[in-house]
């Protein structure tokens, strides 16, 4: 199950992100994004949990606890609409 984190503090790196959700099982994987010109956080991202029960004891016990200084949001990753092409032939 793939999880969007939010509220993240702007010093999370991708390996923050692994172990805090590690406590509650298998990670398949962790991303911070960050932005294309200056390569900062941008206090957001993406935990992928190998099972959906341990994704939802995640989401139950990380949603709203705080991180330095920060309340976590954590809820389902919504699906990215497909994206259509504006190119003129």
């Amino acid at each position: 199950m793939n999880m969007y984190v939010a509220n993240l503090s702007f010093h999370t790196q991708d390996e923050d992100l692994k172990k805090l959700f590690a406590e509650y099982g298998s990670v398949s994987s962790a991303k911070v994004i960050t932005d294309r010109e200056t390569n900062k956080s941008r206090g957001f991202g993406f935990v992928e949990m190998e099972s959906d029960a341990e994704a939802k004891e995640a989401i139950k016990g990380l949603n709203n606890k705080e991180i330095e200084g920060r309340a976590l949001s954590v809820s389902i990753a919504k699906e990215r609409p497909a994206r259509t092409s504006n190119k003129r032939w």
